[in-house]
Parts: structure tokens; C-alpha cells; sequence
């Protein structure tokens, strides 16, 4: 199936009506993949006024939920026939490894298998009434039009996380993919398309936030806006978002600390540690960046850490033997620079990494050597600030107390980790960290059926399990008084 790459309004593939277009480049190498148009408020406008006709006098919001599930299965099952072509085309959009990249696929494919078989298990339910000869029932309904914006980490993985959801409860949407890597959100649309979801049901404009994003944040007609992203956006966006009090989800990413005690097992810890940062160059939104070492192991730790670090193959994401590919932009590179500037100028010390590679091979590229930072300290920018690339802090603790209190002083809470055979002690760490999701033992590790969204500045909602299913309806009671009497008060 030939790519179409146009913006999918009402049914139809259409271009840009400025005629403007942009170019997309492979960061491994800045050449040209794909000339997209680049659309403003004009197409979000257009694909708002399809969703919001699709929602109010289509057949969609009404389907029964069974035959919406087997829409949103078979969306699933062409994901899994085509994944060759979308990991392929991820990999050239974003410079992740081509591996990871078949893995994200299928971890895709069974994010909208999951919510097919959610989406007729809600029938609703009865409650107690005081009133004698009566029903009370409670029932969740389609929220409405959906404003959903996607970043360019995860491109696809993102927006399955709100497609399938919103698919499956019966809503309409427009979907705003990151205008960096949107070649394989225009492929699922084909396969949206394909799967045979009615015209102006899922809508994609590809463009700017400060434009479509912008619109859909601001549009009355929109009644949800679902964005993951930076957290200054998603600020920008809880305000414009007050036009209609639309109903919210962001996730705005996180400063997510790792905690080491001494009694884990170390070689499994230190591993996990780089697992937990430096896959898709440290482009994840759930990166164990902060990492608390307990003091008695901690030069034994960094120590292992750089060595392995030391070794990193850099290169192409289609190469088999890389592993870790280049940062998305020029912007962003720069962006990474002065992160490490700020840490060194606020007195860290750069243990490996620290600047950009030497090799030949790469100098066309995105690529930042993976860097540890030592004697950090939670004031410091490097700390306190999500970088959002290959870089590792490293901060001291003596006490449980301690490592709590440090993994807690962050503006953000998304997720965390803690190592330790203590099954206790790691419980009482769990308990006590502010954060949407902590992992004990393991790191980074995502599926369906958890819910997955952060506390404090984070966000807003949750993503994935029945909760991500909850975040695209609306609750409704219904009353029935089968003997209805008058009441004679006036």
C-alpha cells in the first residue's frame, strides 16, 4: 500500500489548502524521506466541523459496542500484517533501532487489541434507589469529539494510547501527530481507513502545535483534548482548554529517579540502569534519569556504568549492530548541549560522555555520546529539569528516608524504580513515592492493562487499563420511577 502523505479529513485525503509543505529528514543522516503538507487552521477547522457532524448526526457514538470492538480488532490485526513497513518507516522518522522499533509494533498492535475487547464489557450499572418501584443506573457514554496531539519519541506507540480508546467507547476525533515524525500515524490512518471506520470519525491533520494544536485546543466544537508532551505546552493548552472546559489528559512528561540500594542483586541493577536511559538515545518520557545510588556501592556502581557506557555502539538505527541512535534534531541536540553546560557550569562532574561523537560515520547526524554525570545534587538544573536525552545524574543516599525524600523533591511525578531484595523495604519506598507508576526490581516496563499517567506537574488522567478507556467517556445516571404519583406541594 502505497503511503499517502496528506492530511485524512472526512474521509478523504487531502492536501494542504495554503499549499504549504514540509520536509521530513532522517536524523541519522539529514536526508529527505517525505515532503508532507503543512496545515494550519484551516484544515483543523475543517476536520473539527467533520468530527463534530460525525459525532452529533452520525451513526458512530451509537454502533453497537460489539461491532466497534471488531473495528478497532481488525485495526489491530492489520498493524500486526504490516509491521515490517511501520517499524521501518519509525526507525527512519525517529533514528531508533529498527528492533526497537518492531517491538514498539507490537506492543501497538495489543494496546488496540486490549481496548477491542474492553469496548462491550461496560454495560453500565444498577444502583440502590430510595425511591420504592424504581430503577437507578449508572452508564458511560462517548465523550465527544476528541482533540488528541501526539509527541515525536513514540509517535505511533502515543497515539494507540489514544486512538484505541477513543475508537472502541464510540467518539470522534482529530489527531495531531508531532510535525517531526508523522509518517507512521498517516499509515495507520490508512489502515483506519481500510478497517472501515466511517468518514469523519478519526480525522488527522499534520501541521504545527502552534497552529492546528493551538485550534483544537481553543475550538468549542472540540470536547476533550488528550496531548502528551512538554510541560510549557501543556500549560498553554490547559488555558486555551477553558474556552469550553474541555475535559483533560496530559502527560507532560517526568524527572524519574532510580533508586539503588546496596542489598540489590548489582550486576542486574547496573544493567537495568542503562536500560532504564539510554534507549532511543534517552527520548522517553519515563527514563530513569535520576539515579540515587545508596553511598557504600556508589563508586562500585558508576565505575560499572561507565565502562559498559564506554562501549556503546552508535550508528543507524538499521544497522544490527547499534545500539543507541541519534537525538530527533538539530534543535534538540543543541538543547542536550546546554543541559551539560548548565551541569558542569553548576559544579557536576562529567564521569563519561559529555559531548558530541568523534566518529566520521556520524557527524551527519543527531548524535550525542551517552554521559553520566557525578556529585550532582537535587538544586541543580540537570537534576530538576527533564534534558529528555542520553544523560544519567547520579546523587548519594545513606538512609531509606533519605533516598525517598530525594526521589520525591521534583516538580514531577511520573514514574520511579527501586532495587533492592527487601521486599519490605521496597514496599515502604513504594508507598511513599509520588509518582503514577513505581517499579520494584525492573524499570521502564509498560503493558495494556496498567494505567499510565504521573502525580503533580506531570499531568492530568490516565493513559492505558480501563482508566485510559474512562478518560473517553462521560458518566451518566439515569432515574426511572415505574409508579410515579403526584406530589401536591403547590
Amino acid at each position: 500500500m502505497k503511503l499517502k502523505l496528506q492530511h485524512y479529513i472526512n474521509g478523504k485525503w487531502v492536501g494542504a489548502d495554503s499549499g504549504d509543505t514540509r520536509t521530513i529528514i532522517n536524523p541519522y543522516n539529514q536526508e529527505v524521506i517525505a515532503t508532507v503538507p503543512e496545515g494550519n487552521e484551516t484544515e483543523a477547522k475543517e476536520a473539527i466541523a467533520a468530527a463534530r457532524e460525525a459525532f452529533d448526526n452520525g451513526e458512530w457514538a451509537s454502533t453497537p459496542a460489539t461491532e466497534r470492538g471488531a473495528i478497532v480488532r481488525t485495526i489491530a490485526e492489520f498493524i500486526e500484517r504490516d509491521k515490517e513497513e511501520l517499524a521501518y518507516l519509525e526507525s527512519l522518522d525517529t533514528g531508533k533501532t529498527v528492533e526497537e522499533s518492531r517491538g514498539d509494533m507490537e506492543d501497538i498492535a495489543g494496546v488496540f487489541r486490549y481496548y477491542a475487547e474492553l469496548a462491550d464489557k461496560d454495560g453500565g450499572e444498577m444502583i440502590d434507589s430510595p425511591v420504592a418501584n424504581s430503577i437507578s443506573k449508572v452508564v458511560r457514554e462517548p465523550v465527544g469529539v476528541c482533540g488528541q496531539i501526539t509527541p515525536w519519541n513514540y509517535p505511533l506507540l502515543q497515539a494507540s494510547w489514544k486512538l484505541a480508546p477513543a475508537l472502541a467507547t464510540g467518539n470522534t476525533l482529530i489527531m495531531k501527530p508531532s510535525e517531526i515524525t508523522p509518517l507512521t500515524t498517516v499509515k495507520v490512518f490508512q489502515l483506519i481507513e481500510e478497517a472501515g471506520v466511517p468518514a469523519g470519525v478519526a480525522n488527522l491533520v499534520l501541521g504545527a502545535g502552534s497552529t492546528i494544536g493551538a485550534e483544537l485546543s481553543a475550538n468549542e466544537d472540540v470536547d476533550l483534548i488528550s496531548f502528551t508532551g512538554g510541560i510549557v505546552t501543556g500549560k498553554k493548552i490547559m488555558q486555551a482548554a477553558s474556552s469550553n472546559v474541555k475535559k483533560l489528559a496530559l502527560e507532560l512528561g517526568g524527572k524519574n529517579p532510580n533508586i539503588i540500594f546496596a542489598d540489590a542483586d548489582f550486576e542486574t541493577a547496573v544493567d537495568q540502569a542503562l536500560n532504564g536511559v539510554f534507549f532511543h538515545a534517552g527520548q522517553i518520557c519515563s527514563a530513569g534519569t535520576r539515579l540515587i545510588v545508596e553511598d557504600s556501592i556508589h563508586d562500585e556502581f558508576v565505575q560499572a556504568l561507565v565502562e559498559r557506557v564506554k562501549k556503546f555502539k552508535l550508528g543507524s538505527g538499521f544497522d544490527e549492530d547499534t545500539q543507541m541512535g541519534p537525538l530527533i534534531s538539530a534543535e534538540h541536540l543543541q538543547k542536550v548541549e546546554e543541559y551539560v553546560e548548565a551541569g558542569v557550569q553548576e559544579g557536576a562532574t562529567i564521569a563519561v560522555g559529555g559531548k558530541r561523537p568523534e566518529d566520521p560515520e556520524l557527524q551527519k547526524g543527531f548524535f550525542y555520546l551517552p554521559t553520566i554525570f557525578t556529585d550532582c545534587t537535587s538544586e541543580m538544573t540537570i537534576v530538576q529539569e527533564e534534558a529528555f536525552g542520553p544523560i544519567i545524574t547520579v546523587e548519594k543516599f545513606s538512609t531509606e528516608e533519605e533516598a525517598v525524600t530525594i526521589s520525591n523533591d521534583s516538580i514531577y511525578g511520573l514514574a520511579g524504580g527501586v532495587w533492592t531484595n527487601d521486599t519490605r523495604k521496597a514496599e515502604r519506598c513504594a508507598a511513599k513515592m509520588r509518582m503514577g507508576t513505581v517499579w520494584i526490581n525492573d524499570f521502564n516496563l509498560y503493558f495494556p492493562h496498567a494505567p499510565w499517567g504521573g502525580f503533580k506537574q506531570s499531568g492530568i488522567g490516565r493513559e492505558l487499563g480501563k482508566l485510559g478507556l474512562e478518560e473517553y467517556t462521560e458518566t451518566k445516571h439515569i432515574f426511572q420511577n415505574l409508579n410515579p404519583e403526584p406530589i401536591n406541594w403547590f
